[in-house]
């Protein structure tokens, strides 16, 4: 290989080195060690502290909704990270790009639960694929806002008026 097709493989591994790192972090997230059951020990507690008057339902739907929070946070964040691995060097944002990515986000989302399914602590869930399928969807909403509004302010009329 010659020095130029080196340096544009490693640009591009380099442009994956995030995705890489945050599906690595979700993947621990799928350990036994983030079941409910472990998670419950450290989050009720602290909402029952912040919360005195909360009763254990609603300790337990809050509990809940904070987990699924974090399955949309963390797919919203891979998102991102497997955007900008597909974008590389370039600029903008195309559909193709964003509909690659939530293919990948999604197919993620469906190994990441069948792994679960054989952890200890966990199950798989189908709505939980959507849910991360849902923060990955969201994610493609910011990114696309942020490319419009990154492009929007060379495209004024006193940046062409200056031309």
């Amino acid at each position: 290989m010659r020095q130029t097709e080196l340096n544009a493989t490693a640009t591009r591994l380099r442009d994956w080195i995030p995705a890489i790192l945050v599906a690595a972090m979700i993947s621990s997230f799928s350990t036994q060690y983030f079941s409910d059951q472990h998670t419950s020990r450290i989050i009720v507690p602290f909402l029952h502290w912040l919360l005195p008057w909360a009763d254990a339902r609603l300790l337990h739907l809050l509990h809940v909704g904070i987990r699924k929070l974090a399955h949309v946070t963390e797919f919203a964040v891979f998102s991102i990270a497997v955007f900008h691995g597909i974008r590389g060097q370039r600029t903008g944002w195309r559909w193709g790009w964003a509909l690659s990515t939530l293919l990948i986000a999604a197919a993620y989302a469906g190994f990441d639960e069948f792994h679960q399914s054989f952890v200890a602590f966990r199950h798989s869930s189908p709505r939980d694929v959507a849910i991360d399928t849902f923060g990955a969807f969201l994610a493609q909403g910011i990114v696309w806002t942020y490319a419009i509004w990154k492009v929007a302010p060379a495209k004024s009329p006193a940046t062409t008026a200056a031309d």
